[in-house]
Parts: structure tokens; C-alpha cells; sequence
């Protein structure tokens, strides 16, 4: 994830507040995966090589960078066959930004979407 740190640290009223970067992909992972016409989040290099070793990864399909305090985003998705990809790929980034924002108070600089593929669901026909 971001240039090695593992907390985004924000201040607070009452002291800083420290969020763990997993924790943001994680919400930003969340995010995307509801979006309409997204199949899926696609896996990168780091998060195949953790499930290798037998971690899991909730994250998978997203990067984050972190600098002078701005959060910014780059999601890898899936999309749904059928779906329109601008379409598709504009909602996610609007979801992710949301999320993120919201839950954490953080400011998103940018949500990068890179679509991986397209998926076909298969009907079993009678």
C-alpha cells in the first residue's frame, strides 16, 4: 500500500486519530463491490501472493497512497457483461469516494478505476 506506512494519521479535537490503510481499503473494497453492473474486484500482484502464504485479503483489488494527508484510491474491477463501463466505473469511483470520506473524514484526492475484465453469468438453460 502507500509509500510503506501502515496508519493515516488525522487530527482530532482530543489527540490524533490513527487509521490502519487495510482498514480504508477494506471500506473502499466494501464500496465498490456494491456498486451496480461490478462482478467483482480483480486481484493484484501483492494480494495473489498473500493468499500464496495463506493470508486472506479483504482488500483485494485495491492500492492506496496516502500523501500530505489526501487519500488517493486505485480500484481494480470486474464488470458485468451487458453493463456500460463509463457508467459502471463513475458510480464505483463516487462510492469509494463516499466511504471513505465519510467513515473516516479523510479527504479522497482521487479514485483511479482500472477495469481487469468482463464477466459472463452463466444460465442453465432447460
Amino acid at each position: 500500500m502507500g509509500e510503506g506506512r501502515e496508519y493515516v494519521s488525522r487530527p482530532d479535537e482530543m489527540g490524533d486519530i490513527n487509521i490502519a490503510e487495510e482498514v480504508l481499503a477494506v471500506i473502499a473494497a466494501a464500496a465498490a463491490i456494491e456498486v451496480e453492473g461490478v462482478s467483482a474486484l480483480a486481484s493484484g500482484l501483492g494480494s495473489d501472493l498473500a493468499e500464496l502464504v495463506g493470508r486472506k485479503v479483504l482488500s483485494r483489488g485495491v492500492r492506496l497512497h496516502v500523501e500530505e494527508g489526501k487519500v488517493k484510491v486505485d480500484v481494480a474491477i470486474l464488470v458485468q457483461y451487458g453493463s456500460v463501463v463509463p457508467e459502471v466505473a463513475r458510480n464505483v469511483q463516487e462510492a469509494v469516494m463516499s466511504a471513505i470520506e465519510n467513515t473516516s473524514g479523510l479527504t479522497v484526492s482521487a479514485v483511479n478505476i482500472n477495469v481487469a475484465g468482463v464477466t459472463f453469468q452463466h444460465q442453465n438453460k432447460v
